[in-house]
């Protein structure tokens, strides 16, 4: 960016008219106005060249033509057009209509544009100003600056609507990280997608995609293209996004039209439920989820795409706890990458989640299932631990995964684990939840550190196999042994049953079967027989099964054919690591404690979970007993002499 571009001036202009709205307009509520009026004034710039044209196209198609928005479009050059005869610097004419005559303005543009203006509720901060009495002074203002393509060119447009955006997103402070992700974390992100593109970084003119099904504001998108053109001015990337929330949606749309992308490719709608880009294939995926969103009020179609399609859909290989969407948001991503072809394709995908997706989730649940279809498809390239604080609105640790279906050969079957949460630098002030950040040196030794991973010696980095990830989730059964002993609080306990209470005799229990307390049977059989003349059977049953009493000295219980039958008291479940005969496990670290042991394999699950910390876990031998003793000792003494001193 250079003085030329007059980028600082025009941000400073613009941001100046912050204080037309001081005392009238909260101050945290500054970027909902500023902003509108900032595109409405760059669209009216680009338009005014054709302005006339414009308008006597429209009244010429009136009545003949259903669409004329191509028309039009073919006119102005652009993805917009406004058929209203008034123009922004036109509204000063006659200030005493200022509000009347700016809502027709706007009521002039295309339908695409218009939309956009409608989701930043522009219609409501017209009538804010208004009563306020600052209409006029807000429109004076914006028409002293000048946003024409020839003075700001697009991408110039672009950086200034990002730094007001970074500006606004700040003096929220506590709710920046919903509207902005760190420019060093997408930086290192984009680095790292871009690393395996040698094409796009040095080809002639090369034209890639990038796809953010939670696009936010669009500050991924934006820096990722703004980063790409650092590398290779001639390399384009073709930004495509989607977002839920209108107002948000409604920035990202208007910075792509100000920088004369096609704002169409931004998306307003749910990922899950609507997809916005469904069968559309990208080179590149980047994204920075809510961490833990909630996707119950969304359950009916997320869970109907996946029991229907399975994995024809974007959910076959399973849903995650509702409670969190993580990996909702990182299957639609797959489900956007491109196939590998003999010729090339494929796809690179980063995103950022909290710790949560390493392990959480049982065996045989959705999360496990999900890291299960990942790896083993050997899509998982690698998982960066970032440092902690380093995003606006939460100061816990985070991670982004980078995933692709073209790993290099050196990288197949295997993952690398880089820990660079020790990699930070301090912030002169914090920001939020934000006291971190990653230095321009440190972004360019991780991006090597990344690089060189499979080779590398570097203690931060951890190069495993696909494998090492996955294990087998063994039941570990023990035979069942008892003695049965009638006992006065087994017949107060068949008193209480319902078997008792449906075939109730005439005696109580303690009456029926007082002659049976307190011998031992040494069979379930024994005792069955004995009182079967008794009571009806299923008061025998209830009773044989109250007096069972676990004995380990007992004989195993078997059934009809001798088997043993396992003890659900002492079912145990254990985790053997794949590659591990789960036998050999069992007699070197069951056996020598319970020798008559087994594995009821049919109860076999296959897991998956990526124990990150514990691959970089280094011992601390606990400092000498001796040597506590005499600081305890040395501290005493210190309090008694501070005591004495009181006294």
């Amino acid at each position: 960016m250079t003085a030329a571009d007059g980028f600082n001036d025009k941000v400073s202009f613009i941001w100046s008219v912050a204080d037309l709205l001081r005392g009238d307009i909260r101050q945290h509520e500054y970027g909902q106005f500023i902003l509108p009026f900032v595109v409405l004034r760059r669209l009216d710039c680009v338009l005014e060249p054709t302005k006339q044209q414009v308008i006597a196209k429209a009244k010429d198609l009136d009545g003949k033509v259903s669409n004329v928005d191509p028309i039009l479009e073919r006119v102005t050059k652009a993805p917009f057009y406004n058929t209203s005869p008034l123009s922004f610097t036109d509204l000063l004419n006659d200030p005493s209509n200022i509000g009347k005559n700016l809502r027709s303005y706007v009521s002039g543009f295309s339908p695409d544009a218009a939309d956009v203006l409608d989701k930043y509720r522009l219609a409501e901060r017209i009538d804010t100003l208004d009563k306020a009495g600052l209409l006029y002074q807000v429109v004076a203002r914006f028409a002293d600056i000048d946003l024409h393509p020839d003075t700001v060119p697009n991408q110039t447009m672009g950086y200034i609507f990002e730094e007001l955006l970074r500006r606004f997103s700040e003096m929220q402070n506590e709710t920046a990280g919903e509207h902005f992700t760190p420019r060093e974390v997408i930086k290192l992100m984009v680095n790292i997608l871009f690393s395996e593109d040698e094409p796009a970084l040095s080809g002639p003119a090369p034209v890639r995609t990038m796809l953010d099904p939670a696009c936010g504001t669009g500050g991924m998108l934006s820096t990722a293209q703004d980063h790409l053109r650092e590398l290779n001015p001639n390399a384009h990337l073709e930004a495509y996004g989607q977002e839920l929330n209108p107002e948000t949606w409604a920035i990202c749309r208007s910075d792509m039209l100000i920088k004369g992308e096609n704002p169409e490719n931004i998306v307003l709608g749910n990922s899950f439920t609507a997809d916005g880009h469904a069968g559309h294939r990208v080179d590149y995926l980047l994204a920075n989820p809510p961490f833990g969103v909630d996707w119950k009020k969304y359950a009916d179609p997320i869970q109907a795409e996946a029991e229907n399609e399975g994995f024809d859909g974007r959910f076959g290989a399973g849903l995650p706890r509702v409670s969190d969407g993580s990996f909702l948001f990182l299957q639609h991503m797959i489900a956007h990458m491109k196939p590998v072809t003999p010729t090339g394709g494929g796809s690179r995908l980063a995103i950022v989640f909290s710790g949560s997706p390493l392990f959480s989730g049982a065996v045989g649940s959705g999360e496990s299932n999900i890291r299960r279809w990942i790896i083993e498809n050997d899509w998982l390239e690698a998982i960066v631990a970032l440092p902690d604080q380093l995003f606006y609105n939460t100061g816990i640790s985070t991670y982004f995964w980078v995933l692709t279906n073209r790993k290099r050969p050196e990288r197949k079957g295997k993952v690398a684990l880089i820990d660079v949460r020790r990699e930070a630098t301090k912030m002169r002030k914090s920001l939020g939840n934000k006291r971190n950040y990653l230095s321009d040196d440190t972004i360019a030794e991780l991006t090597r550190l990344y690089a060189d991973a499979p080779d590398t010696k570097d203690e931060r980095v951890k190069i495993l196999p696909n494998e090492a990830f996955g294990f087998q989730r063994i039941t570990v059964e023990q035979p069942m042994r008892r003695k049965w002993v009638v006992t006065d609080d087994v017949l107060a306990a068949l008193g209480q049953s319902k078997a008792w209470g449906k075939h109730a005799a005439d005696k109580s229990p303690a009456e029926l079967f007082a002659s049976f307390v307190g011998p031992e049977f040494t069979t379930e059989k024994d005792l069955a027989t004995k009182v079967a003349e008794l009571a009806p059977t299923p008061v025998v049953k209830e009773l044989v099964k109250l007096a069972a009493i676990p004995d380990p000295d007992a004989p195993d219980v078997t059934d009809r054919k001798g088997n043993p039958l396992p003890d659900p008291d002492l079912r145990d479940y254990e985790n053997v690591p794949l590659g591990q005969d789960p036998e050999e496990y069992l007699a070197r670290e069951v056996h020598p404690y319970a020798p008559g042991a087994w594995i009821d394999h049919t109860k076999t699950k296959i897991g998956y979970e990526i124990p990150f910390t514990r691959h970089f876990y280094v011992y601390t031998r606990p400092r000498p007993v001796t040597e506590l003793d005499g600081e305890i000792a040395k501290r005493e003494a210190r309090i008694r002499e501070l005591l004495g001193g009181l006294a």
